[in-house]
């Protein structure tokens, strides 16, 4: 672990994965003076495909998968201004003044690819015919957004039977201006398939790619899908509500400094309700009430995001949200009659690390490098089902093939890790969808870079991986130390991060001499990831055992209620001996008040004795998970 130079230059050009795909056409909308054919060519290097039907909504069909195109090409991450691929613009436009089109086309294209080669790096959707329904799939550009956009065979008059599968399909800026060519007095037919229609065309009409995808979008991509199967609380909308939450944000811009959360308010009995920060708008729900168990507050990020569906609205005739947790994944189910629209968040638009590393620590480790024989046997069980199904319950699959429950949650979890697999959360259902015609290159998807790979490996040392201590600051967040020993360099290192109550790492040193000479530019190194996992893991033990409570020495927890006049706030702090408390207005400078005992017990009675009755009082635990 020494190699840290090695290693770095290793890291500094990310790996990708090389997917060929061809077709014998290009994707493409013919139209006619009442009619209107939607041809997707299906990649001819997998499993034939067929379906063709008559559509019975044209006009929702054309929103749905315009929207599915805003998804697939939106970048929310940060960037900051630089003025030098613009002037390498301009000189290219200027040394192509004289040229023909077609040569000024081909500089242009050379010009992308050398200063936005994540041009060239968008995956095709993945297309799958199942028994019940068409079913496409994007991930985002920024690799922060999932879609899967399922359409029922109701909402098609189908010619024939359909050929069940899985492929790619090209869905060009082309095609996505020519799918607004669809009108609600036209009648339009969607047609699927590797050859959907013989069209005379001079010379080779084959359409070839050589996609180079990053592993992390591969990676997020398997990663989002298997998040759908974490335990998690939902909750309906109306369609006027997310216009209501869209609107507020297309009329107000974001402050800056201020927090930009979707906090999602829900107590049993009652509406959700969603507050928009920071400007405190609160929307609540029309739709029924929270049917809950356990009164809390999680806050979302990533809400500018929500703006992709402005398109799909009007079609929308209900919405579920499943929410795993503050700054977990989060998925919005939206159904348009026979088609439904899944739309998953990341945690955070910019894949931070802090909180990735959160959210990977959820899912079982023994995926992509998955030597265990037995969970390999039964993902296999699992397959076989699956092959003349296509899709099944949990209870089902149980049932069809005898295994146990622990051992049937590990192996649907495998099988999603490893793109075979994957949870339809709307319909509650596992499919058969292979991501890829080619097994993927699991052991090199399974962590981000080498130096994740080494986190892993001191976390599973004995007592490699300690934290020293835990400092609370009130405003500010919880400041972690930790002590990592490292028996090939005979030493041990200091880590020290920063975290705030929303989950950000805002601050991170360590004594290795990586940090030393590139602080953070290249990414943390592996004894920061060790310790952001270890404290990661020591929060969720904290949430999941029923002995914590008698024996937490540190913890601060924040409580809200809303009335007429606005949110009160109510935060404790138990500090081994020490007792704080603060209360106030939401936005205010809170009141303190300190209790200094003498033991840890008697402190830590006291706190938990003013918890129990916030909670009495009716407030709800706003503490950020």
């Amino acid at each position: 672990m020494s190699n840290e130079n090695n290693t770095t230059e290793a890291e500094s050009s990310p790996s990708h994965t090389k997917i060929a795909i061809e077709y014998t056409g290009q994707s493409q909308v013919t139209t006619k003076d009442t009619s209107a054919e939607l041809s997707l060519f299906g990649n001819i290097k997998r499993d034939p495909v067929s379906l063709v039907g008559k559509v019975k909504q044209p006009m929702a069909l054309r929103e749905a998968l315009s929207t599915l195109y805003a998804i697939v090409g939106s970048d929310y991450r940060y960037k900051p201004k630089d003025r030098t691929a613009y002037q390498a613009y301009r000189r290219m436009r200027n040394e192509s003044a004289n040229k023909n089109a077609w040569q000024a086309q081909q500089d242009y294209f050379s010009w992308l690819l050398r200063n936005d080669p994540l041009a060239f790096l968008i995956l095709d959707p993945v297309i799958s015919v199942q028994p019940d329904q068409l079913m496409l799939e994007v991930f985002s550009k920024d690799e922060g957004t999932y879609a899967n956009l399922a359409i029922d065979l109701s909402a098609l008059e189908l010619e024939g039977t359909p050929t069940c599968g899985t492929t790619n399909i090209d869905f060009s800026e082309a095609l996505n201006d020519s799918i607004q060519q669809f009108r609600s007095y036209r009648d339009a037919t969607l047609r699927v398939g590797q050859a959907t229609v013989a069209i005379e065309v001079e010379g080779d009409n084959t359409l070839e790619k050589q996609i180079k995808v990053p592993d992390s979008w591969l990676r997020g991509f398997l990663q989002v899908q298997s998040a759908a199967m974490l335990p998690s609380d939902s909750f309906s909308l109306a369609p006027m509500d997310l216009y209501n939450c869209l609107r507020q944000l297309r009329m107000n811009a974001d402050v800056k400094g201020k927090r930009r959360g979707l906090r999602v308010e829900l107590v049993p009995g009652e509406a959700p309700r969603l507050v928009l920060e920071p400007w405190e708008t609160v929307i609540e729900s029309s739709a029924g009430i929270y049917q809950g168990k356990q009164a809390k507050v999680v806050r979302l990020w990533g809400r500018r995001r929500l703006m992709l569906l402005k398109r799909l609205l009007p079609f929308i005739e209900s919405v579920d949200v499943h929410i795993a947790g503050s700054g977990l994944p989060c998925f919005w189910v939206l159904r348009c009659g026979p088609m439904t629209l899944t739309l998953g968040l990341t945690g955070f638009t910019a894949n931070d690390w802090s909180q990735a590393c959160t959210f990977d620590l959820l899912l079982p480790r023994a995926s992509a490098a998955d030597k265990n024989d037995a969970g390999n046997k039964a993902l296999e069980k699992i397959i076989q089902h699956l092959s003349n199904s296509w899709f099944a319950s949990r209870d089902t699959i149980a049932t069809a093939t005898k295994l146990k429950q622990s051992e049937l949650i590990a192996a649907l979890q495998l099988g999603c890790q490893h793109g075979q697999l994957m949870y339809d959360i709307a319909h509650q259902v596992y499919r058969l969808r292979p991501l890829t015609n080619t097994p993927l290159d699991l052991p090199r998807l399974e962590f981000r870079n080498q130096r994740e790979r080494k986190a892993h490996d001191l976390l599973a040392r004995k007592s490699a991986v300690t934290i020293s201590s835990e400092n609370r600051i009130y405003g500010t967040g919880t400041e972690i130390t930790g002590k990592v020993e490292v028996n090939e360099d005979k030493r041990d290192y200091r880590p020290q991060f920063l975290i705030s109550e929303e989950g950000f790492v805002s601050k991170a040193e360590c004594s290795c001499s990586l940090f030393r000479k590139q602080g953070l530019k290249a990414g943390p190194c592996e004894h920061l990831i060790a310790l952001r996992l270890t404290f990661a893991k020591r929060e969720i033990q904290r949430k999941n055992s029923g002995k914590s409570r008698n024996t937490i020495t540190v913890e601060t927890r924040t409580y809200s209620r809303r009335d007429k006049q606005g949110e009160h706030v109510y935060q404790l702090s138990l500090d081994h001996k020490r007792v704080n408390c603060r209360w106030g207005r939401a936005g205010s400078n809170l009141r303190l008040q300190r209790f200094q005992f003498n033991s840890v017990a008697m402190a830590r009675n006291d706190y938990l004795a003013r918890v129990e009755k916030l909670i009495n009082k009716g407030y709800l635990d706003a503490s950020a998970e």
